[in-house]
């Protein structure tokens, strides 16, 4: 029996245990999941024990970066976008399903990226994955994040995208929350930027742009987004994204290939079981 577990600063009310038993259910495989909230400032105490604790890890904020000193290596996504979100904790190897979870749920929404204009907020784990995999589709991506170091990091990185030590009165086509703000004891605030000088809302940045979408999934319909839908937006939350990332990470616990096909059936089955 595979033992598993998310950990993150609060994941007390996370889906992530639901979803994986669900989707190892699918797959025939049983398992125990369980949710470990640890407090930032205990992170580097406790990594050692959890690793050796479990079979693998799903790591969510803050901890995506953190866990990179405790693992022997890194693979796959993991190395190029230098955050991990799986632990195969028997090899001490990270791994990311971020970025492809992120792309396969604006897919299965009919979401296009070739060719639009994207606007990021936030440089963290989940920034850094979104950032990379909408460049490889095509899309043409400004980034904020409101530590300017944290977001030229990520530049000297990647490249290839705009970095925005403040966020101008420009159109896009996409802007995609990526900080957190609007979870946990954020619920009903909006993440700010930095225009002119001054800290102000990001409700701004949705004027005339197609689609709102944000990575948080409690609530389901954030205050960015009711912000969206408010103007008459496409919204997505990111209960997709990480029921993808989940499946995605649960192959690699398995060491079995992928099925986008198969994921989104699962994904499907998921909803219609939640509802």
């Amino acid at each position: 029996m595979l033992r598993l577990a998310v950990i993150g600063k609060d994941v007390s009310g996370s889906l992530s245990p639901g979803i994986h038993r669900f989707v190892l259910g699918k797959l025939g495989i049983a398992c125990v999941y369980d949710a470990v909230s640890i407090p930032p400032c205990e992170f580097p105490s406790r990594a050692e024990k959890l690793l050796k604790e479990y079979d693998g890890l799903n790591v969510t904020i803050p901890f995506k970066l953190e866990i990179l000193p405790f693992l022997r290596e890194t693979a796959g996504d993991a190395k190029t976008f230098g955050a991990v979100n799986t632990v195969v904790c028997g090899t001490r190897t990270g791994y990311n399903t971020d970025g492809r979870g992120f792309m396969l749920m604006l897919e299965n929404e009919g979401v296009q990226t070739r060719g639009k204009t994207v606007l990021v907020l936030g440089a963290g784990g989940a920034g850094r994955s979104c950032i990379k995999m909408l460049l490889g589709s095509g899309a043409e991506v400004s980034a904020y994040d409101l530590s300017e170091e944290r977001l030229f990091a990520v530049f000297s990185e990647f490249g290839g995208f705009t970095p925005l030590s403040e966020v101008p009165a420009a159109n896009y086509s996409i802007v995609v929350n990526c900080t957190g703000v609007g979870m946990h004891d954020t619920v009903g605030k909006l993440p700010s930027v930095k225009r002119d000088g001054t800290e102000v809302s990001s409700a701004c940045l949705l004027e005339g742009a197609e689609t709102a979408v944000d990575l948080i999934y409690t609530p389901p319909i954030s205050a960015f987004l009711a912000e969206g839908e408010r103007r008459g937006l496409k919204t997505v939350n990111g209960l997709g994204m990480l029921f993808y990332q989940a499946y995605l990470a649960d192959c690699i616990f398995l060491k079995r290939e992928a099925d986008g096909e198969e994921a989104k059936r699962f994904y499907q089955e998921y909803r219609e079981k939640i509802r």
